[in-house]
């Protein structure tokens, strides 16, 4: 066996540019490069590593650790997992400015592969600048905050681990079940010494993400499931997207009758239009959807985790309801005590055999007619006329933008807003970050949208809290010379936290500039300062003005910011169900005391329907 001396960083870029992946039958690259800002714990080691494989495996400088991670989180969601980035820091800072990146592609079962540099194996030169010490764990370092928010860790001390370490790796970014983020901690000095690697290692390898099927007793027993209910819904997930099922859950419902509604993750799978299709579920959802999972006497929940946002903190549902769950995860299948059928999504629904099985159609007919009403609402909140709230502003967004568009948002009150009025035109075109409701994620994750998807316009949503959160990639995007425009919708605060404040009895504290601690009110100029950064500002001084600006920014290309000022304080009152967020159970306040006995009735009431 042949073997080449190669350093580890060498070997380990080596190995990532042979990773390829099978895409409709195409094999292309796994890995669309790597995001990097180098420091003395990768930048010898792994930065030369690099710049020699930079041809086959292109590195992309950023301007903050979180925020290009983000960019790699959003490229994979919008390549529906099929393709990824790495991101590689030095040791310390750069490196914790990642996790809570990890956190996000965790929660939301993402591929992205970290590589953060580490300490010196050998302990040599210990402590290094930027390490941490633990006083009782010499094997500690900053990199294990990494181990909770990672589908695999691994540390590499020595430079034949990437042998064992990397097809690991590879595995769980691939795995419909297991996807996630992966660390692999690369100590700086192991990063520069060689090794005799065999040249097997370096092969071109073609991944596959494999389609699996469910149990054919599990199937059966779904079939039976499904054939006594009268009122059966279907709560389409984030998986749906993942596994491509649109297309097939889209027309089982219509052979069916069946309805069905979308969390966040799932939103955007199936187009708006679709007749069976009664928008969002759950805390933002709509009053069609909400009503459909409160009177369904089967809930078939594919491809969802059932987070609370989505079964109303667990108080939305039908009690007498079945509760079946397709999902590839056993982990998601089993919640709620639901009948679990454990497969990928489009093969699941491409093998139930229902005959001419439809739902009642008294009851479809009642919801499809609670859909148009809920329509009807929507064009209400969105028309154009009157001062500008944040649902005119994605109304007149709606009406100037092209049809195959994508809208990416996280954080605030956006996506509640947009989750019952956004109107979803072409699959993919709704990209929200709403399984860690990360601040910040915004215009980073826009970055990598329109880097997975060039030819497609993408629109960033962003409060002006976020965006004083990180921006830095307004930057990058400029400098890449991407298409991207961002909408900053200015309510001097964090509008939405401060409702939530108010609606628990709370006062306004800490949330509205106004409300907090200061001896100057700022008036930010975020015009000037996205400008500063490269891209074309404008300020829209109404909802007719904002509208131009965007028809404006269409033609422009580049990178565009259009700012708009809302109010803070009123939010969209249509649609929804509870949330439970816990309020004191003593207070001096007579409000906090109201809202308490409030919530405690809610509480009762899920117990005791008849309460």
């Amino acid at each position: 066996m042949s073997h080449l001396r190669l350093t580890m960083a060498q070997a380990l870029t080596r190995y990532m540019a042979q990773q390829y992946i099978d895409i409709d039958g195409d094999a292309v690259p796994f890995f669309a490069g790597v995001w990097a800002i180098f420091g003395h714990g990768n930048v010898a080691g792994l930065g030369e590593a690099l710049y020699g494989a930079r041809d086959a495996l292109p590195t992309y400088r950023a301007h903050n650790e979180q925020a290009m991670a983000h960019a790699a989180i959003a490229y994979a969601k919008q390549m529906r997992r099929q393709r990824a980035f790495a991101c590689t820091t030095s040791i310390g800072p750069g490196a914790t400015n990642m996790v809570t990146a990890a956190a996000v592609a965790h929660v939301n079962r993402l591929p992205v592969l970290f590589l953060p540099g580490d300490v010196y194996a050998s302990r040599r030169p210990d402590p290094v600048l930027q390490q941490i010490e633990d006083f009782g764990d010499g094997t500690v370092s900053a990199n294990d905050c990494f181990r909770p928010v990672s589908r695999y860790f691994d540390r590499i001390t020595r430079p034949g681990q990437i042998l064992k370490a990397l097809p690991r790796a590879m595995s769980v970014l691939t795995d419909p079940a297991e996807c996630g983020p992966v660390t692999l901690a690369l100590c700086q000095d192991v990063q520069a010494e060689a090794f005799d690697y065999p040249e097997s290692f370096f092969v071109q390898k073609v991944w596959r993400i494999r389609r699996q099927p469910a149990d054919a007793l599990d199937i059966a027993e779904l079939e039976t499931a499904i054939l006594e209910a009268r009122k059966p819904v279907i709560i389409a997930g984030g998986g749906v997207a993942y596994a491509k099922a649109g297309c097939a859950l889209g027309a089982f419902a219509t052979r069916h009758s069946i309805p069905f509604c979308e969390t966040q993750a799932g939103k955007g799978a199936i187009a708006d239009t679709h007749p069976r299709n009664l928008g969002a579920v759950g805390v933002t959802g709509t009053d069609a959807a909400n009503t459909a999972v409160r009177e369904a006497d089967l809930i078939l929940a594919v491809g969802t985790r059932l987070q609370d946002f989505t079964t109303g903190s667990a108080g939305l549902f039908n009690r007498h309801a079945k509760i079946v769950a397709i999902n590839v995860q056993p982990f998601d299948a089993l919640k709620f005590g639901a009948l679990s059928v454990v497969g990928d999504a489009r093969a699941v629904l491409e093998t139930l055999d229902l005959g001419d099985y439809t739902a009642d159609p008294a009851w479809t007919e009642a919801l499809s007619a609670a859909r148009k009403a809920w329509d009807a609402e929507v064009d209400a909140v969105i028309a154009p006329e009157g001062r500008a709230t944040e649902p005119r502003v994605l109304g007149a967004l709606m009406r100037a933008i092209d049809d195959k568009a994508i809208v990416v948002a996280a954080a605030g009150g956006l996506p509640g807003d947009m989750h019952k009025i956004w109107r979803t035109k072409a699959p993919g075109g709704y990209h929200m970050e709403y399984g860690y409701s990360c601040m910040g994620y915004e215009i980073a994750g826009g970055l990598g949208v329109a880097l997975a998807e060039p030819e497609r316009e993408v629109y960033v949503l962003v409060g002006d809290g976020s965006y004083l959160m990180m921006n830095s990639e307004i930057a990058t995007a400029v400098m890449m010379g991407v298409r991207l425009t961002l909408v900053v919708i200015d309510n001097r605060g964090f509008g939405c936290i401060h409702r939530l404040q108010n609606a628990t009895g709370g006062e306004g504290f800490n949330n509205r500039l106004a409300d907090s601690h200061h001896a100057v009110l700022p008036d930010i100029d975020f015009v000037l300062h996205a400008g500063s950064l490269g891209a074309h500002a404008e300020k829209a001084g109404d909802i007719a003005a904002f509208e131009a600006a965007i028809t404006a920014a269409r033609a422009r290309g580049g990178v565009n910011v259009v700012v708009i000022d809302t109010d803070a304080v009123p939010g969209t009152a249509i649609g929804g169900t509870w949330w439970d967020v816990a309020v004191p159970e003593v207070s001096d306040s007579s409000r906090v005391r109201a809202a308490r006995a409030a919530y405690d009735h809610k509480l009762n009431a899920i117990k005791d329907p008849s309460a």
